[in-house]
């Protein structure tokens, strides 16, 4: 690994709050009371409005949290990203969203023309920080180009099966935090053996493992979703877990560019596999 390192243009907490396919108010907002401190959705979640209400709900101040959200590429032309900001702050109850990701760079996402209207945004005071999402680095290289200040996250799927070395290395020379989608394999942890093994010298449990071993790696977040407030309580558990240098080696070993999400191909390399 080079051994270039820029400085982060945002300090993110060691985990975060993965709301994909959580509309359930009551679990959000215990979430977001339980401590987490970056809450994650996005508008092609379609779960905005149920975040704003726990937003609303929950006995935590705003500023306690990072806020993060994404447009989807058909909201990506110049005049679209405007206006589908402001639907999103609606939906959100918020007045500035911190954290503002490209969901991918498909469909209407042109650079120029994006960056532009997303470095507007933060410029009004509207978005704190422009963020990325499932972008290579060649792909992230053009956007830090025309982003201003510049791009603060590219958000990419990584587990111990798709371990993205080269995007790690990648964020790590250009100051870009690694926030990890899918850190939990799509809830199937459990099906990988080592895993399992290090699981039970701990007396805790593969998931926890797995988001150990992120969180241990230089400049990643990753970003844990949940089904209930058990499962909650245990992704924040994982802070506490101690990983010995055999596990990490042992982990590290895992590497297969197997994915456990559907993918275009844009964000990864070739030959990459399905779970």
């Amino acid at each position: 690994m080079s051994d270039l390192v820029a400085d982060m243009a945002l300090d993110l907490p060691p985990i975060g709050f993965g709301t994909l396919d959580i509309t359930d108010v009551d679990l959000l907002t215990a979430g977001i009371e339980m401590g987490y401190e970056y809450v994650d959705t996005a508008q092609f979640y379609g779960n905005e409005s149920a975040v704003g209400d726990a937003i609303e709900r929950a006995d935590v101040d705003r500023d306690e949290f990072t806020l993060a959200t994404k447009l989807w590429y058909d909201s990506l032309g110049y005049d679209d990203v405007h206006d589908a900001v402001e639907g999103s702050l609606d939906r959100l109850g918020v007045d500035t969203i911190d954290l503002l990701y490209v969901h991918w760079p498909l469909g209407d996402y042109d650079p120029e023309e994006t960056l532009e209207a997303y470095n507007e945004l933060v410029a009004e005071g509207t978005v704190s920080n422009i963020g990325v999402s499932n972008f290579s680095p060649e792909i992230l290289d053009t956007a830090l180009e025309y982003a201003d200040p510049t791009v603060a996250a590219n958000q990419i799927e990584l587990h111990p099966l798709l371990q993205q070395e080269r995007s790690r290395e990648f964020h790590r020379e250009r100051g870009v935090q690694t926030t990890a989608y899918g850190p939990l394999l799509g809830g199937r942890a459990e099906m990988i053996p080592e895993l399992g093994g290090i699981a039970e010298k701990h007396d805790t449990t593969e998931s926890s493992v797995a988001l150990a071993w992120a969180q241990q790696l230089d400049g990643v977040m990753p970003i844990a979703g949940a089904e209930t407030e058990s499962h909650l309580r245990e992704n924040l558990d994982s802070l506490d877990l101690e990983l010995d240098d055999e596990d990490v080696e042992t982990i590290d070993t895992l590497g297969r560019e197997i994915k456990a999400y559907g993918s275009n191909g844009v964000s990864i390399d070739p030959g990459v596999d399905r779970l």
